[in-house]
């Protein structure tokens, strides 16, 4: 049982600190309809620190699997006008925008046509949001609501008081100040985010079992950590939590082959011991124990959802991952160790006015550090500098 005080400092932590609301701004919440208790305490901190209006979207996994089973081919990536329009709104508007996240029944379409489910993706919302993201218009954030069936899936019990209690260890609210502690650690990967763009870095290399991926940058891609601003100055925290420091990389030189290290959870669906070979940019061939499929799916949708659009750098300082746990959703996990993410690319990851990212109606993290994998950052001159070691940051 969700008590009130935690979910209450839960909300206010991700209106003050993940979306730093301002007064008289509206405010748009997409979640699964397990969430809503949460959702709930959300709206009310939002209320409280002046919000205009409080709008929610919910989502029931349900519903997409009876789509998914006996909707017709041309029903699975429909999209209703009206979920595109509520986000071009929120541009315009210059709304802020939160999305509540957390499976409730991991693989309630595991036994679905792999193909299927990866087409139910309504694209054209997912365009939309990708739109809103890269205007520099909308301050946005996300979170993850614990359930049973979170628990279940990182316990293998429906322990929702243990779930809580590591959520709030890696969300920092477990600390006296958990402001202060996000504003300390903000700068900390703020530094090592300038220590890597002094570096002037033209690719980084990812070596361990079964991985040797080389990852090329564009001139100007730009390290940054996960503290974004909007174009009216507002500062926000785009997931919490957060471990990261990210970059925009070149979407044409990615080559090699990586083991990703840990599963990856895609719309009710376990993607384990996923294996991805890249030439010339894109995936040419995928491999998983389950799930491939799926991956093979999306990466089909459109012209760059085979390459791309992110490349992040975690180390053993994480919270997440001193929590020592597979927590099967990507936000956490994502912030646990190093990640590249297929489709979409950030321009935030880019100098200011730099084009060249890569354009994708997806952007689908996958894991692929760890202690066993070697990063080095490769120099325009062939020559290495060591990122991580060990799972340890190197440089200064």
């Amino acid at each position: 049982m969700i008590t009130d005080a935690r979910s209450d400092r839960y909300a206010r932590l991700a209106i003050e600190v993940g979306l730093n609301l301002a007064a008289g701004q509206d405010l748009l919440i997409d979640a699964d309809v397990a969430h809503a208790p949460l959702v709930r305490r959300v709206a009310s901190a939002a209320y409280v620190a002046g919000a205009h209006h409080v709008d929610v979207a919910y989502t029931d996994p349900h519903l997409t699997r009876a789509l998914i089973e006996h909707g017709g081919h041309d029903a699975l990536d429909f999209t209703p006008e009206c979920a595109v329009r509520r986000l071009d709104d929120a541009v315009r508007n210059e709304s802020a925008m939160l999305a509540v996240i957390g499976e409730s029944e991991r693989d309630l379409f595991a036994d679905l046509d792999g193909t299927r489910v990866g087409l139910a993706q309504r694209p054209a919302e997912r365009a939309a949001r990708m739109r809103a993201i890269d205007s520099e218009r909308v301050n946005w954030c996300v979170i993850a609501g614990p359930n049973e069936g979170w628990a279940r899936d990182a316990f293998g019990e429906p322990d929702l008081e243990r779930l809580w209690r590591v959520v709030e260890a890696a969300v920092r609210l477990d600390e006296p100040d958990p402001v202060s502690a996000w504003r300390t650690r903000i700068a900390e990967l703020t530094a090592r985010a300038a220590a890597l763009c002094d570096r002037r870095l033209d690719a980084v290399r990812f070596r361990g079992p079964g991985t040797d991926l080389t990852v090329g940058l564009l001139p100007a891609s730009v390290w940054r950590s996960a503290c974004a601003e909007t174009a009216r100055g507002g500062t926000f925290v785009p997931n919490l939590p957060t471990e990261e420091v990210f970059t925009t990389p070149d979407p044409r030189r990615t080559a090699g082959t990586v083991r990703c290290t840990r599963p990856l959870i895609l719309d009710a669906v376990t993607v384990t011991d996923l294996e991805l070979r890249f030439e010339g940019g894109r995936v040419t061939h995928v491999d998983a124990s389950s799930g491939a499929d799926v991956i093979r799916a999306m990466i089909a949708r459109d012209e760059g959802a085979s390459r791309l659009g992110e490349l992040a750098l975690v180390d053993r300082t994480s919270r997440v991952g001193q929590l020592d746990l597979i927590f099967h959703t990507t936000l956490f996990d994502e912030n646990a160790a190093c990640h590249i993410a297929l489709g979409h690319g950030l321009s935030a990851g880019l100098a200011p006015g730099a084009v060249g990212a890569n354009a994708s109606s997806i952007h689908t993290d996958v894991m692929i550090g760890g202690s066993d994998v070697e990063v080095d950052g490769l120099l325009r001159d062939g020559s290495a500098v060591p990122l991580l070691r060990g799972n340890a940051w190197q440089l200064g």
